[in-house]
């Protein structure tokens, strides 16, 4: 027996893929299959089993294109209904897998039909819990994204998952290894570790939704409390799950149509597609493409363009570093930003060469910033997590999160100058692109963020201002 975590770090997503005697299982797959096949084949073994713990909201899974590349069934626990073919598996139901076995349990709450797969090794004995959005490390799965298709509160949704909880895991031998589908990044629980594997004994003493003397009504305050609300596009990743989406290769085809600039700059003004900049966020500074929106590849980019874009059916068009054109696909597909128009050819260069129009961010350095700005009178907007912000900021500044852009845009007086900066100057140029592209052009963005500034002499403080904080 083996098994192997898959971990997509941008998601902060485990996959896994389980061998025994020749056969494999895989749960909870990515939207690109390729990977997956090529370690089948390394490996010589045939795919017997796709086990999904859930529809899952924050990425678009792999099942579909996997099933029909292999023949593979793909496996559900109870009240999943599917649009498509797929095993409705009962609570406790055994799936052999050469020789171990896989039993569900169905744990409902994070969603109704969340389903954990226990692994049972070769014995019989319980070896490994593969808990999907049921239990994290250090957390358990919000219960408030499935509310309306459940017909509950996310109270209802929450006691459920105490029970689940209690009856199903917590129950489980203490050495049982814990294979979560999510760890810390991920919007699907609020206080997930950096470790991405435990066991119950740890979790059952580390974890505080797990506290042995915890009541009911104590879990279902302390899981839903201070839950931000879901990016907008959930909804609609549990929609293609559900129902079905176009296969993977039919999107990177639609993505990898190299457009000249002419072609790019029709495309543009015949498809109204968001253009999308996806390369390092100083590199954008110095030049990029008007209305273009820069969320950089090399960061958090995939939940990124979940919550700024939102709408999945939105067309875009991309432009990204020469090289990184299928990455950048790739990334998208997993969103199920699917609606690709294509990506210029030769990248930004190709468009500067051209002599076409270009467009700048007045970014400056910390120094520079500690040296003009006067506290007290100038206005800083610190676009970071509120948790961030509360641990330390510049004195008097606003704190206005990035992911509430759209809230607190409206409200900038366009006649006043701001400085504006995140951690590190990766959310920052994702905020700058977006206001520039909205006609502001009264701000001045930092580099280096937070991290720089702390470095500086500027005046900093740990206390908060509630006139300072974005009220949503």
């Amino acid at each position: 027996m083996k098994i192997e975590q898959i971990y997509t770090g941008c998601l902060a997503q485990g996959a896994y893929y389980i061998t025994s005697n020749g056969v494999a299982a895989i749960i909870d797959p990515l939207r690109e299959t390729q990977p997956y096949l090529d370690r089948l084949q390394r490996d010589g073994v045939v795919l017997k089993y796709i086990f999904e713990t859930h529809f899952h909201a924050d990425f678009v899974s792999g099942h579909l294109d996997l099933s029909k590349q292999t023949g593979a069934p793909i496996v559900y626990g109870p009240l999943a209904l599917p649009a498509f073919e797929a095993i409705s598996a009962t609570d406790g139901q055994l799936f052999p897998l050469g020789n171990v076995t896989i039993k569900v349990l169905h744990t409902p709450g994070h969603t109704m039909e969340s389903t954990s797969y226990l692994l049972l090794d070769e014995n019989g004995k319980e070896h490994a819990l593969f808990s999907g959005d049921t239990l994290f490390i250090g957390d358990v799965g919000r219960p408030d994204l499935a509310q309306k298709a459940a017909h509950l509160t996310q109270e209802q949704l929450a006691a459920t998952l105490y029970q689940s909880l209690r009856s199903k895991i917590m129950t489980l031998p203490d050495d049982v290894i814990v294979y979560p589908a999510h760890g810390a990044g991920s919007a699907c629980g609020k206080n997930m570790s950096k470790e991405t594997i435990s066991t119950i004994g740890n979790q059952k003493a580390t974890n505080y939704a797990l506290r042995a003397n915890m009541t009911e009504a104590e879990f279902i305050q302390e899981v839903t409390d201070g839950l931000l609300p879901p990016p907008a596009y959930f909804g609609m990743n549990v929609a293609m799950n559900k129902e079905g989406y176009e296969s993977f290769e039919h999107v990177l085809n639609l993505g990898m149509r190299a457009l000249t600039p002419k072609e790019f700059e029709t495309a543009a003004s015949e498809t109204g597609a968001l253009l999308l900049d996806t390369r390092k966020n100083g590199e954008f500074a110095k030049g990029f493409i008007p209305q273009s929106i820069n969320i950089g590849i090399d960061g958090d980019f995939a939940p990124w363009v979940g919550s700024m874009i939102a709408d999945v059916k939105q067309p875009i068009l991309i432009i990204c570093e020469v090289g990184q054109e299928e990455e950048t696909v790739t990334r998208l597909s997993r969103v199920g930003f699917d609606n690709l128009v294509g990506h210029l050819a030769g990248g930004f260069e190709s468009w500067a060469t051209a002599g076409k129009e270009t467009d700048t961010i007045n970014r400056i350095t910390a120094e520079t910033f500690a040296n003009q700005v006067i506290i007290g009178e100038d206005k800083v907007i610190d676009i970071r997590k509120a948790t961030e912000y509360a641990a330390e900021h510049v004195t008097d500044a606003y704190s206005k999160p990035l992911a509430s852009i759209n809230d607190w845009i409206e409200d900038i007086d366009p006649k006043q100058h701001f400085f504006i900066h995140c951690a590190g100057g990766y959310r920052s140029m994702i905020a700058a692109s977006i206001l520039e592209a909205r006609g502001f052009r009264n701000f001045t963005e930092i580099e280096g963020g937070f991290n720089a500034i702390a470095k500086t002499e500027v005046p900093k403080t740990d206390f908060v201002c509630q006139s300072k904080i974005l009220q949503n």
